[in-house]
């Protein structure tokens, strides 16, 4: 099939990439000329372990393409991906760039054509498309359907081609037909094929990041409880994930959620209960337990450094808001750096991804090693679980004799710190 990816972002890039990759011809189509340019020389603006490989093949095989034309791009497509931004606005989605597109598609449609909303967007936001586009030119020229992504940064290229699910919303059934046929590769892998309303799939989107966000706030909780009670939650966590109804998977304690889904999905969500006069009070009280959270791990902080952070060098092993990825959104780090610079530290931080972030600090250095960034650390934190913080010989990558580590994600066992006399902290334990 012929499709055409307009946005090509995280979602839109790594969907275009993945569909090429099953041998339809894909054009990814940006107004950004800057990123269109470096698209089509190999460079990829984003970190996404396997995406270079994956782009690389299927531009040398002429199945994905990059491109500016968006008029033409449509006119040439059977199928039609909305992937641009819904950033948050006055914590409600905004959609112009979405309805900016729509307005786009409506002058360019040659013939029948699926137009299919693969940003998140709030509940009715498909009705609102299919306004924009009827008009008595494009009568039958069109479907409108909701297809969802559920791609989790550092694991997208996986989770698309081994999918849990593949939720298509349309009451057409020839668009539903259609849709089927696209994804009929990865639904004899295992994938499971939904089909249901375009709302219900506009919702589905947002439910699933507001509980898997009620997960991670609720572990935070319960490991507050088990720091004032003397029990490990990771063997709380442990044991709660053993129940099927529940899943393990979430029970991780550790700083506030962040990225570029459950920050503003959770606050869209609760957008969405007030326009159709609902309270979502659960969903209310995550969004406030987590943006209180990056506070109390600061007081923790203060607490370890015996309130002394004035001059003190304090290290952050990774930045982002989680491991696989370079995104910053909503990150804890961004709350938590310029909160300890206001107290009078200074900061040293190592990512991964070998990309320096903008902290706009002179008091903020960015490493390109574990071990200059840590040798005269007072205090390292652990912020981002990658792998290779998991196995650190703390007394070899610092000088200061008298360290302190902060351990965020409890990558490390309790005993084995004392054992090897390391002043060593760590959540909910």
């Amino acid at each position: 099939m012929k499709i055409c990816m307009i946005g090509s972002g995280y979602v839109g890039l790594v969907s275009g990439a993945c569909f090429s990759d099953l041998g339809n011809t894909v054009t990814c189509v940006d107004i950004n000329k800057e990123i269109v340019e470096k698209l089509k020389k190999k460079i990829i603006p984003i970190y996404e372990p396997g995406l270079q490989e994956l782009v690389e093949r299927n531009s040398k095989k002429k199945r994905l393409l990059f491109s500016t034309d968006i008029s033409n791009s449509i006119k040439k497509s059977d199928i039609i991906f909305i992937c641009v931004g819904t950033p948050t606005k006055n914590n409600k989605a905004d959609l112009k760039y979405v309805f900016n597109v729509t307005k786009s598609i409506k002058s360019n449609l040659n013939r029948y054509k699926i137009i299919v909303t693969k940003s998140t967007v709030p509940v009715t936001t498909g009705d609102k498309i299919e306004k924009i586009l009827n008009s008595k030119k494009n009568q039958n020229k069109f479907d409108v359907v909701s297809n969802p992504e559920f791609l989790r940064e550092g694991e997208a290229i996986r989770d698309f081609q081994f999918p849990d699910r593949v939720v298509i919303g349309t009451s057409s059934n020839k668009a539903n037909k259609i849709m089927k046929k696209l994804y009929l590769p990865l639904i004899k892998k295992g994938g499971r094929y939904f089909h249901t309303s375009r709302r219900s799939a506009e919702l589905i989107k947002y439910a699933s990041n507001a509980f898997l966000a009620t997960k991670i706030t609720f572990i935070n909780e319960i490991a507050n409880l088990c720091e004032n009670s003397d029990i490990d939650v990771k063997e709380v966590a442990i044991g709660m994930g053993l129940d099927e109804r529940i899943g393990s998977r979430f029970l991780r304690a550790g700083p506030a959620y962040g990225g570029s889904c459950f920050p503003k999905d959770t606050r869209a969500l609760v957008s969405t209960g007030q326009m159709f006069k609902t309270n979502l009070s659960v969903v209310k009280s995550v969004i406030s337990s987590n943006d209180k959270r990056s506070n109390l791990l600061l007081n923790k902080i203060s607490k370890i450094m015996n309130n002394k952070i004035k001059n003190k060098k304090i290290t952050f092993l990774g930045v982002t808001f989680k491991p696989g990825t370079d995104d910053m959104r909503e990150s804890s780090s961004l709350k938590m750096i310029p909160a300890l610079l206001r107290k009078g530290a200074y900061i040293n931080y190592y990512e991964p991804t070998g990309k320096k972030k903008e902290f706009k600090s002179k008091n903020v250095n960015f490493f390109e090693n574990i071990k200059d960034a840590c040798k005269s650390a007072d205090l390292i934190i652990i912020h981002t679980e990658w792998n290779e913080f998991k196995q650190l010989n703390f007394k070899k990558i610092t000088k200061k004799r008298n360290f302190k580590v902060f351990d965020m994600r409890n990558l490390y066992s309790i005993s084995e710190m004392k054992k090897n006399k390391i002043n060593y902290f760590s959540i909910g334990r």
